[in-house]
C-alpha cells in the first residue's frame, strides 16, 4: 500500500476518534490542501465549531465540512431557500449547484450581504439546506472572461474535483528525511528583466515559482525548463506571484507536457493571468509567430489552480507550506513566504512590489512570522533610479491635461492593460472630481476595460480608500461616467475629429494595438499631446518618439506606408510606476521583520542586481548574492 493511502487511512481513523458518532461521519477524503470530511448529520459539527477547530489544530492540516450527498435538498428546494434567506438588497445574480462537493455558488453584486454579519446567513443557508455557501461578486461591469473562468471550473467540477483529490495525495504523503537540504536554480529572470522563474529543491518537493515568458526578446524568451534538476514528472507545485506574462506567461506551457499539479496564486492573479495569456496566444497568431501552447493547455491549468487568499496559510507539499502577502504592484500580486522543513527555514520571495502607496493598492507587507532567506526584485535598483514624489508626479500630469483641453487638443496615454491603466483612471477620476481638470471623455481601447472589469470584481483588493468608497460611501470611481468604453476601431476617426478628450490605449510602448492608430491620426497636429506613463524600452516606436523623432514611417489603415510627421507636443511623466525604486527597495530590505540571513537579487539588469546586491552587503551586513539565470545556490 502506497505511503498515502496509509496517510489517508490515520487521518480519516483519527477524524473518527475526534468527532462524535452522531455526526455520522461517510467519507473523509482529500481536496487539494484540505481534508474534506462528509457528515449525514453536519448540523452537530456546524453548532460546534470548536470540535473541527481543535482537530484541525491538533492534525495541523485544514479541514472543510462538507454534507453527504443523500441529505441535501433538491436543486429547487436550496435555491427557493436560499433566495429566501438572502436579503433582496444583496441582488442575486445566479445560482448553481456543485454536485461532486456539495457546494452552492451565489453569484451577487452585494456579496456582503449573501455572507452576513461574521458569516452568520452563510451558516444559516447550511443550516437549512446543506449546503455549504460558496459566494462570488457580480461585476458592476460584466466581464464575459470571469463568466468564462467560473462556466470552466463549474462545468468540469467532477474532473477538478477528481485531480485535486490526486494533488492532495501527493501533498499530504509523509515525510521521510528530516533537516535535509534546500537549493535554488535561477531559471530566468536573474540579472535581466523577463522570463521570471525559479526552481526550489529540497529532498522531498520540488516547487516552480514563477514561469513567465520574455515577449521582446525571442533568444531568451522562455525559463530555462531544461536544466537536468528540472523534471516536470516530479514536480509538486507551482506559484504565481501576479499576472504579468513575464512572471505568468508559460504555466499553460507546463500542462502542454503533462503537468497535472496545483498551480497556486490569488483569485484576481487568476483572472487577469487567463486574460493575458490567451492575449498573448492571439496576438502571436496574427503576428505568425511560435505560439508555445493552446487555448485548451490554458483552459487545463484554470482547472488545476487553487486560489488562496492573503495570509492564508497552506501545504503545498509535505515539507513546505505556502502564505501569500499583498505585495502592492498590481492587483493580486503576492509576495511568497515559503515555511520549510516544519518551520526550520523560511524564504520570502517579493515577485514585483511596491513599498510605497498608490491610489491603487496598499503597500508591500514586511513582517514575516519567520525569515532566513529574502529574493528581491531589483528592476529599479540603481542608484539613477529615482521617483519623483507623488504630488509633483500628479501635478505635472494634471497641468498637462488642462493645457492640451485648453487648445482644444486630445491627449493619448499609451497604457499597459493591467495595473497601469487603473491607476491612471483613478488619478484622472480624482483630477475631475476636484475640478482640477476639466470634465471630459476619457475614451479606453484595448484590453483595459477587461482588465477594469476585473478590477471591479476585486475591491477587497484594492487600497483602503477604494474599499471605502465603493463599500461605504457607495460610489465606484472606475463606473464614473467620464470612462467610454471604445468597442470598434471604425469609432477612433470619430473620437479624433471631435471635442477635446482624454484617449488610453494599449500598447503601452507603441510596439502594436490602438494606441498606434491613435498616434498616426493625431501626431500631425501640434495642439495635441502623447503622453508615456510608463517605461518605453529600447527599439520600439515609444522610445524613438521619446528620444525626439520628428517623423516615423508607418502602414495606415490600407496597409499602405506613409511618413508621419510628429507635431504634436511629447511628454513623459515618470513615478506612476508599479514597481519600488532603489530608495523604496532599501527602505523595505530596512523595515522586513524579522531580519534576513541571506538577501538575493533578481528581475533587473545584471548591472542592477549586482549593484544592489553590494549596497544591501555593505550598509546592513547581510550576505548578499546576484545568482545568474542556471546558476544554483544551496540554501541550507
Amino acid at each position: 500500500m502506497a505511503s498515502s493511502d496509509n496517510e489517508i487511512l490515520d487521518i480519516r481513523e483519527a477524524v473518527k476518534k475526534a468527532l462524535p458518532r452522531s455526526a455520522a461521519i461517510s467519507s473523509v477524503d482529500y481536496e487539494g490542501p484540505e481534508i474534506a470530511i462528509y457528515s449525514k448529520a453536519p448540523k452537530i459539527l456546524l453548532d460546534d465549531g470548536d470540535k473541527i477547530k481543535a482537530l484541525a489544530r491538533k492534525m495541523r492540516k485544514r479541514i472543510v465540512v462538507r454534507s453527504a450527498p443523500e441529505v441535501r435538498l433538491p436543486h429547487e428546494e436550496a435555491e427557493k431557500a436560499v433566495r429566501e434567506l438572502v436579503p433582496e438588497d444583496a441582488e442575486i445574480s445566479s445560482i448553481h449547484f456543485d454536485d461532486s462537493r456539495g457546494e452552492v455558488i451565489i453569484e451577487a453584486q452585494k456579496p456582503g450581504l449573501v455572507i452576513g454579519r461574521s458569516g452568520t446567513t452563510l451558516r444559516e443557508i447550511t443550516r437549512h439546506t446543506f449546503w455549504r455557501p460558496n459566494v462570488m461578486r457580480t461585476p458592476p461591469i460584466e466581464s464575459k472572461l470571469i463568466k468564462q473562468i467560473r462556466y470552466i471550473i463549474q462545468s468540469e467540477a467532477s474532473r477538478r474535483n477528481k485531480a485535486f483529490r490526486e494533488i492532495g495525495k501527493r501533498i499530504h504523503r509523509q515525510s521521510l528525511i528530516e533537516n535535509g537540504w534546500i537549493r535554488l536554480t535561477g531559471l530566468g529572470g536573474f540579472k535581466e528583466v523577463g522570463r521570471q522563474s525559479m526552481f526550489l529543491q529540497t529532498p522531498e518537493s520540488n516547487v516552480l515559482i514563477d514561469c513567465g515568458v520574455n515577449v521582446g526578446t525571442p533568444s531568451k524568451a522562455f525559463p530555462r525548463l531544461d536544466m537536468p534538476e528540472f523534471n516536470i514528472a516530479e514536480l509538486d507545485a507551482v506559484i504565481i506571484t501576479h499576472a504579468h506574462l513575464d512572471h505568468c506567461g508559460m504555466v499553460p506551457f507546463l500542462f502542454k507536457y503533462g503537468y497535472r499539479g496545483p498551480v497556486y496564486m490569488t483569485a484576481p492573479t487568476l483572472n487577469l493571468a487567463t486574460l493575458l495569456q490567451l492575449d498573448y496566444l492571439d496576438v502571436a497568431e496574427r503576428e505568425g509567430k511560435l505560439r508555445p501552447y493552446r487555448d485548451r493547455d490554458v483552459k487545463e491549468a484554470i482547472l488545476h489552480t487553487i486560489t488562496l487568499n492573503y495570509g492564508e496559510v497552506t501545504d503545498i507539499a509535505p515539507d513546505v507550506r505556502l502564505t501569500l502577502h499583498n505585495a502592492g504592484h498590481i492587483l493580486g500580486s503576492a509576495i511568497i513566504h515559503l515555511h520549510i522543513g516544519d518551520g526550520q527555514y523560511n524564504l520570502a520571495y517579493t515577485g514585483d512590489f511596491k513599498f510605497g502607496r498608490s491610489r491603487l493598492l496598499e503597500p508591500a507587507t514586511f513582517t514575516f512570522p519567520r525569515l532566513e532567506t529574502l529574493i528581491v526584485e531589483s528592476t529599479y535598483g540603481h542608484p539613477t533610479d529615482k521617483m519623483p514624489p507623488r504630488q509633483e508626479v500628479e501635478k505635472k500630469f494634471a497641468g498637462i491635461i488642462r493645457k492640451t483641453i485648453e487648445r482644444g487638443g486630445k491627449v493619448l496615454i499609451p497604457v499597459l492593460a493591467v495595473g497601469r491603466a487603473q491607476e491612471i483612471m483613478l488619478v484622472i477620476e480624482d483630477l475631475v472630481t476636484k475640478k482640477r481638470i476639466p470634465k471630459i471623455p476619457v475614451y479606453l481601447e484595448g484590453m483595459i476595460a477587461q482588465a477594469t472589469a476585473i478590477h471591479t470584481a476585486h475591491p477587497e483588493a484594492l487600497s483602503k480608500k477604494i474599499r471605502e468608497m465603493i463599500f461605504h460611501q457607495g460610489v465606484n470611481p472606475f463606473l464614473n461616467e467620464i470612462f467610454v468604453q471604445v468597442d470598434s476601431h471604425t469609432q477612433r476617426e470619430e473620437i479624433v475629429e471631435g471635442e477635446p478628450c482624454i484617449i488610453m490605449a494599449t500598447s503601452g510602448m507603441l510596439a502594436g494595438g490602438p494606441s498606434v492608430d491613435y498616434f498616426r491620426l493625431l501626431a500631425p497636429d501640434e495642439i495635441n499631446s502623447l503622453c508615456f506613463v510608463s517605461y518605453q524600452g529600447e527599439g520600439t516606436l515609444g522610445r524613438r518618439i521619446q528620444k525626439g523623432w520628428k517623423e516615423v514611417q508607418m502602414r495606415n489603415r490600407n496597409g499602405n506606408t506613409q511618413v508621419v510627421p510628429i507635431n504634436l507636443q511629447v511628454e513623459t511623466v515618470e513615478g506612476f510606476s508599479g514597481h519600488s525604486d532603489r530608495k523604496q527597495i532599501l527602505n523595505f530590505i530596512k523595515r522586513v521583520s524579522p531580519v534576513p540571513e541571506k538577501v538575493l537579487t533578481c528581475h533587473g539588469e545584471a548591472s542592477k542586481c549586482v549593484n544592489l546586491a553590494s549596497t544591501i552587503h555593505k550598509s546592513m551586513n547581510i550576505d548578499t548574492k546576484a545568482l545568474a539565470v542556471t546558476e544554483s545556490i544551496k540554501l541550507k
